[in-house]
């Protein structure tokens, strides 16, 4: 097992070196810079000025020159100066991954919740009443867009109807706390209704039609059918010997998803004005803060390389038979 992590750590920083030339270069390809975009409305600046500034920022350097630059202090651990948040990319990602991190993660969660139980009685059902109304509710989770399902919620419990739930924000800006308290944990958690059921309304239907699937297969194997001759109870046949299989593609996928989430954070933390990452990465773009999105963009690249070791490493757990050498 050591030498396979071992192995899959240095494929992966060899993959994140990749990643990173396509990413500069995509970031560097933008039609404005910086630069551009800031003095806009500017019409006093020359192009003098606005090629001093290109250099003061290091735009001015061709893609290939720049992401050598860019590199060289990466390595030194330092990821630049955000062009538009004017703080270092590191300092604004250590201190806004804890909200982006508790939102996807409390999200996750719901989400395995919703969709691993709803996917097993789907499939124990499969064609009866309940398994159609829970494909119709992946379905409709599936095709919701994100944008609209928020506008929505918004319009039905927010100031313009029922007044019952924030819109925007992560506390309350009339409310004030000296440190930490139940009241401010209470007013987090209110905040945070709209946008984690936005989050897990859209996302539950993949991973609930994976689980329902793959369970149908399992549900048809050999051994399930001999632990039912044997006069095991429907339960035990179904939690102990279908379920415990069934876990082995869904540990897959779920590796999968913890990058997303964090991607994902970028259109509901806009939609719901919350200061996390993906918010500040919404605006960064919309400025080609080039220094940010290139941070951001490789935290994304860092947590798919993790998921993907958790997940096979999760293999071994999850079915003995599998062993890494």
């Amino acid at each position: 097992m050591r030498q396979y992590i071992i192995k899959r750590v240095i494929i992966s920083f060899i993959v994140l070196i990749g990643v990173s030339i396509m990413l500069y270069a995509i970031t560097r390809m933008m039609p404005s810079d910086f630069v551009e975009l800031s003095t806009a409305n500017n019409l006093k600046i020359t192009e003098e000025q606005k090629e001093h500034l290109r250099e003061l920022y290091g735009l001015n350097t061709g893609i290939i020159e720049g992401y050598f630059l860019w590199l060289g202090k990466v390595i030194k651990g330092d990821l630049g100066v955000s062009l538009y948040y004017k703080r270092p990319v590191a300092e604004l990602i250590k201190s806004y991954a804890p909200i982006t991190f508790t939102v996807a993660f409390i999200a996750l969660i719901l989400e395995l919740l919703v969709a691993i139980p709803l996917g097993i009685i789907a499939a124990t059902n499969q064609y009866s009443k309940k398994d159609y109304l829970i494909v119709m509710f992946a379905f409709m989770g599936i095709s919701l867009p994100i944008f609209f399902f928020a506008v929505i919620l918004k319009r039905i419990f927010g100031p313009f109807g029922l007044n019952i739930l924030p819109v925007a924000g992560m506390l309350n800006a009339r409310a004030t706390y000296t440190g930490f308290s139940f009241a401010k944990l209470m007013d987090y958690a209110r905040q945070l209704i709209m946008p984690i059921t936005c989050f897990v309304i859209t996302s539950v239907g993949g991973l609930l039609r994976y689980t329902r699937t793959n369970m149908l297969e399992v549900l048809n194997s050999d051994y399930v059918r001999t632990a039912r001759a044997k006069g095991l109870p429907e339960r035990k046949v179904i939690g102990k010997h279908a379920f415990k299989n069934t876990l082995i593609p869904i540990v897959t996928l779920v590796g999968g998803m913890l990058p997303g989430l964090f991607s994902g954070a970028a259109i509901t933390e806009g939609l719901f004005s919350i200061e996390g990452l993906g918010n500040m990465a919404l605006t960064a773009s919309y400025q080609a803060d080039v220094p940010y999105l290139m941070g951001f963009n490789m935290f994304l690249a860092v947590m798919t390389l993790i998921g993907t070791l958790l997940s096979d490493i999760l293999y071994a757990a999850v079915d003995p038979r599998i062993r890494y050498s």
